[in-house]
């Protein structure tokens, strides 16, 4: 996996939590279903993260041993 695929991955979970919070908020939410999936794309959120973090420091590394 590369930094830009999760920058993809990273924007299509933040328009699912955009899309699950607005389901919160209407009246006949079922929130057996919502409040579950907004744990999943907060821990996918997470991970995808993590990731970019280390790819990251990877690619920092191997400029520091480069230069």
């Amino acid at each position: 996996m590369n930094i830009s695929s999760n920058i993809s991955s990273l924007q299509t979970n933040q328009s699912f939590l955009n899309t699950t919070a607005q389901n919160i908020q209407k009246p006949s939410a079922e929130l057996t279903k919502e409040i579950p999936n907004l744990i999943v794309a907060d821990k996918t959120a997470a991970v995808n993260v993590s990731a970019i973090k280390t790819q990251d420091e990877m690619i920092g590394s191997l400029l520091d041993i480069k230069a």
